[in-house]
């Protein structure tokens, strides 16, 4: 995967997104992720991949002060357009290389972004660097098994996969362990496909 297929294949999934990744089980698991968050209006919230905005429907997000950056102009037009009378800033960016000062954020989330860009190690690196101290970072993605390696079915899928745009062989515990300064994971919970998905929790703590 590289950004620019990314762009031509998001471009792609764009108008049929929300069909399939904001509904079903994706949907109740975004619910389900979110009920379980309070967000309160004197917090700073970075969304790192936002697409379509599915998350954003989970959320009382007039109340909040939202930024929501996504690579794909087509998938942030359709965010864009759902919340449109929202005070909730979007912009184009590369989630591998943010304009963001260091510290600016109270609370980032990231939803299925680690599986899509092309480095998940630099973009989980840039979520920590932008992620203020006592801050969180909250992330729903699918990842390689724990303590073991792929299936040789997945391993044989896994480049397949990849050309629709997505990974399922990134290993949340080596971009941790190569992080894992001044970060503590809070909670680590299977959500879906037998843990394939989980919800992870991470807080940044005070030097």
């Amino acid at each position: 995967m590289n950004n620019h297929w990314n762009e031509i294949i998001y471009k792609f999934w764009s108008p049929i997104y929300d069909r399939f990744f904001n509904s079903g089980e994706f949907l109740e698991s975004r619910k389900r992720i979110f009920q379980e968050e309070t967000f309160t209006q004197n917090q700073k919230i970075l969304f790192v991949g936002i697409g379509t905005g599915a998350d954003l429907e989970q959320i009382n997000y007039q109340e909040l002060d939202i930024t929501a950056i996504d690579y794909s102009k087509e998938m942030l037009d359709k965010a864009k357009e759902k919340f449109k009378d929202s005070s909730i800033q979007f912009f184009k960016m590369d989630a591998q290389n943010m304009n963001f000062e260091n510290n600016a954020f109270d609370i980032i989330v990231g939803s299925l972004v680690l599986s899509v860009v092309p480095d998940p190690a630099k973009c989980f690196k840039e979520m920590v660097r932008t992620l203020n101290s006592d801050g969180e970072i909250i992330i729903f993605d699918k990842f390689s098994p724990k303590g073991s390696t792929l299936s040789p079915f997945k391993k044989i899928m896994r480049p397949l996969i990849k050309v629709l745009g997505t990974d399922i062989g990134v290993n949340f515990e080596q971009l941790y362990e190569e992080n894992s300064e001044n970060l503590l994971v809070r909670e680590d919970t299977p959500i879906m496909l037998n843990g394939m998905y989980r919800k992870i929790v991470i807080k940044k703590i005070s030097t």
